[in-house]
């Protein structure tokens, strides 16, 4: 796996920690919450169980990227591309579901999105050639 899909898996799965973050942990200060389009302190205690659970969900997609990144580097190089690559194609595909529920979350879908997107890209380029 190359140097630059790897950094682009840790890019990915740094947002997704830093989405954990927002979710789980700060989700109920205004600041965050209207990040996500809430307009009410009473709208964000209603989706604050919902957002801990993405968050976690967040959470466990970066930490699986992290730990295919661990095994490329620990001789398991075949097993931890598997990881990134799934934990990668969950990101793309959940950024994915974002943007078609609602356009107006276009740009957190890029950003949710593009990282892990160029990682497999780049995966699946080194595996042609």
């Amino acid at each position: 796996m190359s140097p630059l899909a790897q950094g682009f898996a840790v890019v990915a799965a740094l947002f997704h920690v830093l989405f954990f973050v927002m979710e789980s942990i700060l989700f109920s200060r205004p600041k965050v919450w209207r990040r996500f389009g809430l307009k009410s302190q009473a709208e964000a205690d209603i989706m604050k169980s919902m957002a801990l659970n993405q968050g976690f969900y967040n959470l466990f997609l970066a930490l699986g990227v992290l730990v295919g990144i661990g095994l490329v580097h620990t001789g398991s190089a075949a097993t931890g591309v598997v990881a990134v690559v799934f934990g990668c194609a969950c990101m793309v595909l959940a950024a994915l579901v974002l943007v078609s529920n609602n356009r107006r979350f276009l740009t957190a879908s890029l950003v949710q999105g593009l990282a892990p997107l160029l990682a497999i890209s780049l995966v699946v380029a080194q595996s042609r050639g």
